[in-house]
């Protein structure tokens, strides 16, 4: 079909798919499609060939909002990394290489079919706080730990096309995206058109949060390194149509509330409404009187109320970033006039017809704080303290630890720098952290804290000396008006100096307490507090030694680190007192509206962002120095412990082999609800006694430079012993214990889960996993996929997944299979003793019902079927592949 048009900007004609046309050939109406919806009808349109066929428009276009049906091949414009998950992506890249050579193929084959960016963010540590030496020596460290890691990058960053690198001390992958390396629309000039092809921007990246970029109006989500390498070699993802649920935001912010109040609420209410596996567009009257950076930070957190997405359509406030940040003026003139050209400019007087639509008045939203354990768990500010002092002894769970209430009054002698003995109490905040891309991308709260900082020090208070505190922003934007405005230094006099550009706290790299606090918290078991201004808090992920973690906007990050508890109320409570023993509270120190929109126009400006960007992939000389080779296909070094070829290809062959056996399956863990990717492949430093430590030993490799199992995930055989070792992982099958442990079937004998999984092996025998609501929650962990798989895990049998893991263990050939309502392992008996045999069609059905039998050591079987969540035909051909990348490589092969 012809369903293209030209659109002329300054003496140049562009060509497009004009959305109009493709709803008059299929009779639908664009004006009541969701602008999300939008964008995806244009990305299918447009890519239109074998895989993708016009009765996949059709579809799309006649979208129902009551009940969406059909499945979406969408193809990304582009694909963003972080090092973290995209090293070992670009290592599978490497692999895909000398597999397809092996069996005959070019390696040349294996390149990127659409442009990629590598933002290298994830590595950096916070092994030195509170001092003006910080930035230095963490950068340092950072290299040190990294150099393998990183030369192998500049391997492929010669090797790859399309593929670029942003090397670390620039800022944060979703900061940097949505600053510098977006353009809101794509032009392509093919060298057999006339005029270049303009279209929306669209991606797709391996880190959860790369739902940020749809504040700036760029439909874009997180994904699997695994799904994201597959867009990468220019394969469709499949997903089902997804339901929209409009957010009409009215009213506007309350003073003394921010944007971090109002992303917490969005994603206590849009939990509550069960939006998981859902698109979110915000619209409403509330939504016009955003900052583009308010909207970035609460589509930041679509993954924390579980949506695909949290779309933000492209409007007059979209321009005005895009003017601010430094973007060509011709730019702005393109985005405006083809998005209103194809329907993609926000229009109020389009009757949206959306699946729901949730209301949430902007005046209502309070000063929050969200813990001890999920992000979804708001707190109004003025109950924290109560909040807190319920959860010691509140049931094990979400929002209690189990404690008995005496816990409460628990101290314990603390030895502080000056050899003064002091006492370190429950719910001490011992680590206070300005991190993470949700809200250091926000200069309205970063300037709040710098403002709140200046007044608290001017008052004359000072942050205890345990208190761990340090400022790592998303980008040097951030550094550049905290120091025009002058504020930077009082924030420094309250321990809060820059210690590098990256996530740090808030993926677990918030590096060691103070010795006398670690030894403290250890020998006492004490329960100990976080603040950060992060997205996520999940238990162990923040630091190993603190239980309880909350998230908060930068201010309030500020503001409990000067009080230095989560005991004490601090709405009616002194922060501390002046020289003349007066109550300093903290609504005295809180800076107004109008104080930080005067620093906002004072102080940031299109010329500070040029400043920053001007050398974005060439400014750090650490990068610039590492030499590597140029070749086809990667020289792998035998003795590397953080680069290492993995064995996914191992014995592949050209043609199909038969799918293994779903029969005698033992149970390698019983888990419960809301299990995350982190507790399945956790992130966080490697301890000494583990099975990673264990064998990072055998190596050599001190304890010093262990590093964390993040940085390594280059490295399948560290992150095979990682994988389900998270300290806070509880397997129903060991109660007794906490972390990652198993009971061996049948004996019953205690040991590592790593450890049970190669027993099972050897006697080549493979294992199923149990699980409650949500499995696989949190980050878009690959390895939380990959690891299960090299361990013999053939399925997952949960109440419910969370999206893109479930998407995930497809991809790696593992099963998922969701219990049938009102059914789970209680109301069936199963206590995870039992052998398992799946009943499965070798040509299964999406969404197919499958017999399983689960027979008792006594002989006895329990009978009950289960929910294939395979949920698009091309589940099912991953499945019979083994996985998606041994099905690439066969088509190559193919090609």
């Amino acid at each position: 079909m012809n369903w293209k048009n030209k659109l002329k900007l300054a003496e140049k004609t562009y060509r497009y798919c004009d959305l109009k046309k493709v709803c008059a050939t299929f009779n639908s109406d664009l004006k009541k499609l969701p602008y999300a919806i939008r964008i995806l009808l244009e990305s299918v349109a447009r890519n239109v060939d074998e895989d993708i066929t016009q009765t996949d428009v059709a579809a799309l276009a006649n979208w129902q909002a009551e009940k969406p049906t059909g499945v979406i091949p969408f193809k990304a414009a582009r694909v963003i990394l972080q090092d973290f998950t995209g090293v070992p992506a670009v290592v599978d890249l490497a692999a895909m290489r000398d597999a397809l050579v092996a069996l005959g193929g070019d390696a040349n084959q294996i390149n990127p079919a659409i442009p990629v960016s590598l933002v290298v963010d994830h590595s950096l540590q916070v092994d030195c706080a509170k001092s003006a030496e910080a930035l230095s020596y963490n950068t340092a460290k950072e290299f040190e730990r990294n150099t393998e890691r990183y030369q192998f990058l500049k391997w492929a960053q010669s090797s790859f096309q399309n593929f670029e690198v942003v090397p670390p001390e620039t800022g944060i992958i979703h900061q940097v995206n949505i600053e510098a390396l977006s353009n809101v629309v794509l032009v392509k000039k093919e060298n057999d058109a006339e005029d270049a092809l303009i279209f929306p921007d669209t991606l797709q990246g391996t880190d959860s949060h790369t739902t940020m970029i749809n504040g700036l109006g760029v439909l874009g989500w997180g994904v699997g390194g695994i799904e994201a390498e597959a867009a990468i070699l220019g394969e469709a993802s499949y997903f089902p149509a997804p339901e929209v649920i409009g957010v009409n935001l009215s009213g506007t912010l309350a003073a003394g509330t921010t944007a971090t109040d109002l992303a917490l609420t969005v994603t206590e209410k849009l939990r509550k409404e069960n939006v998981v596996g859902k698109f979110v567009e915000f619209f409403g009257s509330g939504y016009k009187t955003l900052s583009l950076s308010d909207r970035a930070t609460i589509a930041n957190m679509a993954p924390e109320y579980g949506a695909t997405c949290g779309y933000c359509p492209i409007d007059e406030e979209t321009l005005a970033y895009l003017a601010l940040t430094g973007r060509n003026e011709n730019l702005i003139a393109l985005v405006k006039d083809y998005a209103t050209a194809n329907g993609l400019f926000l229009n109020d007087a389009d009757k949206i017809n959306y699946t729901k639509v949730v209301d949430l008045d902007l005046s209502q939203v309070e000063p929050s704080l969200a813990g001890p354990k999920r992000p979804q768990d708001r707190i109004v500010l003025s109950k924290a303290a109560t909040d807190f002092k319920e959860s010691v002894s509140s049931t094990i769970g979400p929002k209690g630890f189990g404690l008995p209430e005496i816990t409460l009054n628990k101290s314990v002698p603390l030895m502080a720098c000056d050899n003064q003995t002091k006492s370190l109490q429950t719910g001490a905040v011992v680590l206070a952290a300005i991190t993470s891309c949700t809200n250091t991308s926000n200069p309205s709260v970063m300037l709040a804290a710098g403002l709140l900082a200046k007044k608290a020090v001017e008052k004359g208070l000072t942050v205890p000396d345990y208190v761990k505190t340090s400022l790592a922003p998303g980008s040097k934007i951030v550094t550049a008006y905290l120091t025009k405005s002058g504020l930077l230094p009082y924030l420094e006099k309250l321990g809060f100096h820059l210690v590098g550009y990256g996530c740090t706290t808030c993926i677990g790299n918030s590096g060691p307490l103070q010795e006398n606090v670690s030894r403290a918290i250890e020998e006492n078991d004490l329960l100990t507090a976080s603040v950060l201004s992060g997205n996520r808090n999940f238990e162990g992920r923040i630091h190993p030694l603190i239980k309880a973690n909350y998230l908060a906007s930068p201010p309030l990050v500020v503001a409990y680190a000067l009080a230095g508890t989560m005991q004490k109320d601090l709405t009616c409570e002194p922060l501390g007192y002046d020289a003349c023993g007066n109550n300093i509270m903290l609504k005295d120190i809180w800076p107004t509206s109008a104080e930080i929109n005067q620093a906002i126009a004072d102080f940031i400006s299109p010329k500070t962002f040029k400043a920053a960007y001007g050398n974005l992939f060439d400014a750090n000389e650490r990068w610039n120095a590492i030499k590597t080779s140029a070749s086809d296909c990667y020289t792998w070094e035998d003795d590397s412990t953080y680069i290492a070829n993995p064995p996914f290809f191992d014995n592949l062959k050209k043609e199909l082999s038969d799918v293994s056996s779903l029969t005698n399956l033992a149970v390698l863990a019983k888990l419960g609800d809301s299990v995350t990717t982190d507790h399945i492949s956790p992130a966080g430093a490697i301890a000494l006694d583990t099975p990673a430590g264990r064998y990072l030993q055998t190596l050599g490799v001190g304890v010093a430079d262990f590093n964390s199992y993040g940085a390594r995930r280059g490295n399948h055989e560290i992150m095979m012993r990682g994988t389900f070792a998270n300290i806070r992982l509880q397997n129903q099958l060991i109660p007794e214990k906490s972390g990652g442990y198993t009971r061996l079937q049948p004996t019953g004998e205690a040991m590592s889960i790593y450890d049970a999984a190669m027993y099972y092996q050897g006697k080549n025998q493979g294992t199923i996993v149990l699980a409650g609501k949500d499995y696989g929650m949190g980050s878009s962990r690959d390895w939380a996929a990959k690891g299960p798989q090299l361990l013999g895990v053939k399925a997952v049998l949960a109440e419910s997944f969370e999206r893109i893991h479930r998407s995930n263990l497809v991809m790696m050939g593992i099963i998922p299979l969701e219990y049938l309502a009102n059914q789970n392992a209680c109301s069936l008996g199963l206590d995870g003793s039992e052998n398992f045999s799946i009943l499965l069609d070798k040509t299964p059905q999406v969404g197919a019902i499958v017999p399983i039998v689960a027979k008792k050591s006594d002989g006895s079987t329990i009978n009950f079927s289960a929910k294939l969540r395979f949920d698009a035909p091309a589940d099912i051909r991953y499945w019979q592949n083994q996985g998606i990348l041994p099905m690439v490589i066969r088509k190559k092969l193919d090609a």
